[in-house]
């Protein structure tokens, strides 16, 4: 082993010593790569080692509670001497360099170059194999978090170049309220205190092995967003927020079979979970809930489901609960992490009015 660590080290100073940094620019040019997705630029003998390991324990964390699964980040892997043409403009790439000359502890990069427009780049230099194991071992929870931020807020931003006109005067005359929707974002059903908002439908298809078929992987998602009054500071707890959450879904939300409506699964292995949250711009505080939603029936078997993450707040002017909740309606053979970091990227946009 001591052998090929000593090889790892000659390869790669070699390699990344030919690669100058003055040759790295923003051109302009768009990114490539998929939303979840972190190009890892590294030798072979790197990404078959133990490090391995830990940047899929680190860097692909389960967004819970959601079944399937849904992973913040797929990890893919590229040689440096592979790392060429329009693969250098990977939204996420992220860098792992041994340097023999490197005299210091482990020294990180964020974002110093770049291929592409919006595009975010990570250098972990290492001076030897054992400095950089222990460091993705132990301390890539900041590498995680900034290519977590910046994958909902690179959408965020994508949304505001192109404003919804219609939809932002909608939703000012209704909940006093500024939302940031992809182009195609149109209200479908509308109350005074209930609207929901389509998002443009996508397809990503899943090839069947061996079969040459294809699964359509039709995504239905979308936006509820509705408000009512707050009283007091219990409305905010988990259990509150969830029984306004049902009734509000049960008499708006209707399945296009006659007599189901969309509701929350409380199974126990996908029962939501609260936490503290913030807008984009910091200025709202207010609780996220994630979970599952199903339709139901109050005599039939519940129908088919899918997944929901939700933001509540209190109106600082009109002293009512607002909720903006996001909905994905999609196959299990079809990823969800895109259509969610659409959703996040929705409420976190919110702003006052």
């Amino acid at each position: 082993m001591q052998g090929s660590i000593k090889f790892l080290i000659l390869t790669s100073v070699i390699i990344f010593a030919c690669d100058s940094l003055s040759k790295r620019y923003d051109s302009g040019l768009v990114t490539t790569g998929k939303v979840g997705e972190i190009l890892v630029v590294c030798d072979q003998g790197v990404w078959n080692s133990e490090i391995k390991k830990y940047l899929d324990t680190n860097l692909t964390q389960f967004v819970m509670p959601y079944f399937p699964d849904v992973t913040t980040f797929e990890l893919l892997h590229r040689k440096p001497e592979r790392f060429d043409g329009a693969i250098k403009r990977h939204r996420n790439t992220l860098f792992l360099k041994l340097d023999a000359n490197h005299k210091e502890g482990v020294k990180v990069k964020y974002n110093e170059v770049a291929w592409a427009k919006n595009q975010h780049v990570v250098e972990i230099i290492a001076k030897d194999y054992n400095q950089l194991l222990d460091f993705c071992k132990n301390k890539l929870a900041s590498i995680h978090e900034f290519f977590d931020k910046n994958e909902w807020i690179r959408l965020l931003k994508s949304y505001k170049r192109i404003p919804n006109n219609k939809l932002i005067t909608n939703l000012n005359d209704n909940f006093k309220i500024k939302l940031s929707f992809p182009k195609g974002a149109k209200i479908v059903y509308k109350k005074k205190n209930f609207f929901r908002i389509e998002m443009p439908q996508s397809s990503r298809p899943i090839e069947f092995i061996g079969s040459g078929s294809q699964d359509p992987g039709a995504i239905f998602s979308g936006v509820l967003v509705y408000q009512y009054d707050f009283v007091d500071s219990s409305q905010m707890n988990l259990t509150s927020l969830l029984q306004a959450r049902d009734t509000m879904l049960k008499y708006n939300v209707p399945h296009e079979s006659e007599g189901f409506y969309m509701g929350t699964q409380y199974n126990k292995f996908v029962y939501p979970e609260i936490n503290n949250a913030k807008s984009y711009l910091k200025k709202i505080n207010g609780k996220e809930i994630r979970g599952m939603f199903q339709f139901k029936h109050r005599s039939k078997k519940n129908g088919t489901g899918g997944a929901f993450w939700a933001f509540h707040f209190i109106h600082p002017k009109t002293k009512k609960i607002i909720c903006v909740s996001g909905y994905v309606d999609a196959p299990s053979t079809t990823s969800w992490t895109h259509s969610l970091r659409e959703i996040q990227a929705v409420w976190k946009s919110i702003q006052i009015l």
